[in-house]
């Protein structure tokens, strides 16, 4: 297994670049060895729903992708991330099946988080649904069908597919334990935790990030994969803050407000709330443009005004190809108010300057670059995907065929990006300081240092025009 290294890393489906992981690594070896340091691959466990983010078993490989061989070959060549989705297990897994056809009897009793037990008379009350932070216009729940016909209701933030995990418990103290060491056994260098800030519920509160329980729930994770080496980085979107109090914890953050900030600046020819950003943003993180999911809003409150935000979000679909507000609707079931469904290089006009800039600008940012598939390729938005599936965030999650990867990676702007990209995972500066240069606000001058070794960024957020300066 490779460990983490401070080079790009590629954020992909295990058959969005191919059908499967044998042509991921095919497709790596071929085009992308040199600008990609780690992959992200995104579930690929047997699963019942939300593109693999509903998991039915951790310790297999979905066939359709391959097998765990096929996994620890590619640990050999990049740093491997994988999701463990902590808050949730699937409605058609082993656990939960066994937990309706036994109910009290099933040894899974309490790994899920049943509303009998959780509220004192059973059900929350009205002021109590009203603070959780929610997915739902209701409290979160299901009906549990148990084979003696009686039913219950059980905690269920997310789809009707994915049933939340009672992490307080010893059973799913054990089962979390189980199915890290299981990860950590078969290459992995860092553990994403999809849904982290969900994961810990109390009645009463928000049920969102709760303190001290969401340390402790981290740690005891940490102390499961210490020992083999392995990084957690926990996925939350939410208010930045959040992402500072992790990472005064000592833990990886994702920077998911950058995106927004990059399309504000860029859009206006700005760069004020950028480099603010930019000063105070954590430093032990891993930096996002786009991601199978939207591109965030929530996570700029605060860092944009208000009015920002809202012009902004906006303009994309003024300034954006082929983006339009149903396709962040019900009506393309889309559950997240807080997201634009949109792929980057679209957000951005399909503009290879503004597009390469912005990237440019990502890879001299505090953290380690991750780009996923669709950026890697400059992927405009999957209009006939979307309309097939009705599916929002389908709009960014194209598949790629060997044949059409050959053709996209000869663009000029892919070829550029990826030059860019080797150069970000070579250069020795990017292991050094971070430091933003004095400039007017339609400009951006950030220089990374590292001994006598030097790479500087002029860029022009009006003009969409860049240079790097290097030793």
């Amino acid at each position: 297994m490779k460990k983490l290294e401070n080079k790009c890393m590629l954020i992909t489906y295990a058959d969005s670049m191919g059908e499967n992981l044998k042509d991921l690594a095919f497709v790596m070896d071929k085009y992308f060895k040199d600008a990609v340091g780690g992959i992200h691959i995104l579930p690929f466990f047997p699963s019942s729903g939300d593109r693999g983010f509903a998991p039915m078993d951790y310790h297999v490989v979905d066939k359709t992708f391959g097998d765990w061989d096929d996994i620890e070959k590619l640990s050999e060549q990049y740093y491997l991330m994988a999701d463990y989705m902590i808050n949730h297990i699937s409605a058609q897994s082993e656990y939960y099946k066994d937990f309706l056809e036994k109910k009290d009897d099933s040894k899974y009793r309490d790994l899920f988080i049943r509303y009998k037990d959780f509220w004192k008379n059973g059900e929350p009350t009205q002021e109590e649904v009203d603070v959780i932070y929610k997915r739902k216009p209701r409290a979160p729940y299901v009906d549990a069908m148990f084979a003696d016909g009686s039913t219950e209701k059980v905690w269920c933030t997310f789809d009707e597919q994915q049933i939340d995990i009672n992490c307080k418990s010893d059973t799913a103290k054990e089962f979390i334990r189980d199915n890290l060491v299981n990860l950590c056994e078969h290459g992995l260098s860092i553990i994403r935790l999809d849904a982290f800030a969900y994961a810990t519920k109390k009645a009463g509160s928000s049920c969102f990030f709760i303190e001290p329980e969401v340390w402790e729930l981290m740690d005891g994770c940490q102390k499961i994969v210490g020992p083999y080496g392995v990084t957690l980085l926990p996925e939350i979107h939410e208010h930045y803050t959040m992402q500072q109090k992790i990472e005064s914890h000592d833990y990886y953050v994702y920077d998911f407000a950058l995106p927004m900030l990059l399309i504000n600046a860029l859009y206006y020819g700005q760069s004020t709330y950028l480099k603010n950003w930019l000063k105070i943003c954590p430093r032990k993180q891993f930096t996002t443009l786009d991601t199978h999911d939207g591109i965030g809003v929530v996570d700029v409150k605060d860092l944009l005004p208000d009015e920002e935000i809202e012009r902004t979000k906006e303009d994309i679909f003024k300034y954006g190809a082929n983006v339009k507000k149903i396709y962040n609707t019900a009506a393309y079931n889309n559950l997240d108010i807080y997201q634009v469904n949109c792929s980057y290089y679209s957000a951005l006009g399909d503009d290879d300057d503004a597009y390469l800039l912005a990237r440019a600008v990502q890879f001299f940012a505090p953290g380690i670059p991750q780009i996923y598939y669709v950026g890697l390729l400059a992927g405009k938005n999957d209009l006939k995907l979307l309309e097939e599936t009705k599916v929002g965030r389908n709009i960014n999650r194209h598949y790629y065929k060997l044949d059409e990867i050959e053709k996209e990676v000869a663009r000029p702007v892919v070829k550029d990006l990826l030059e860019l990209m080797k150069f970000r995972n070579e250069h020795p500066a990017f292991d050094g300081e971070f430091i933003l240069e004095d400039c007017s606000d339609e400009e951006l001058v950030i220089l990374r240092k590292k001994g006598d070794d030097f790479a500087r960024l002029k860029a022009n957020l009006k003009t969409k025009k860049f240079t790097i300066e290097h030793s």
